[in-house]
Parts: C-alpha cells; structure tokens; sequence
C-alpha cells in the first residue's frame, strides 16, 4: 500500500511539473505550481519527511503562488495604465 501511495504521489508530481512548463499563461501557471507544490506536500510526508512537508505546504503551496499572481495582477494594471496614457497622448495630438 505504501509502494502505491508514494508511485502515486510521484506520478502527480511529475505530471503537474511538466504541465507548469508548459503553461503559458502566468495566472494559471500559479495555480498549477500551488498543485505542485501540494503534491510534494504529499510526497514528502508519505516518505516520512513532515518537517520537509510542512515548509513546502507553507512556501511552494501558498506563498509562492499568491506572490506570483500579485506580480501578475500588478504588472497587468500597469500594462492597462500605460495603454490609457498612450491613447490619451493620441486623442490630444
């Protein structure tokens, strides 16, 4: 059963790091590497590493993401912000 869950686990892993290479898009690839990183959650506790697991839930589940979308969401508004000057300079010309 052991062998099971951990191959299981692993399978996840793999799975969800190659689908975040391969997204394109940086909100959902947040999304997959907050996926990510409670699937390594699982593996490590299933291996018997609760501190490891604990510190990744924390980091790689949690914090890493939200960092990412907040930079997503504050460079897309910058982006949009510089779109409206750039058509207000237009209108005024």
């Amino acid at each position: 059963m052991n062998d099971w869950l951990i191959g299981a686990a692993l399978a996840f892993v793999v799975v969800a790091a190659t689908v975040a290479v391969l997204t394109r898009d940086p909100a959902r690839q947040a999304v997959v590497l907050a996926a990510l990183g409670l699937g390594l959650a699982v593996l490590f506790t299933v291996l018997q590493a609760p501190d490891v697991a604990l510190s990744q839930l924390a980091v790689g589940t949690a914090l890493t993401p939200l960092l990412i979308l907040l930079t997503v969401r504050k460079v897309g508004r910058r982006t949009a912000d510089d779109d409206r000057h750039e058509e207000q300079d237009e209108e005024q010309r």
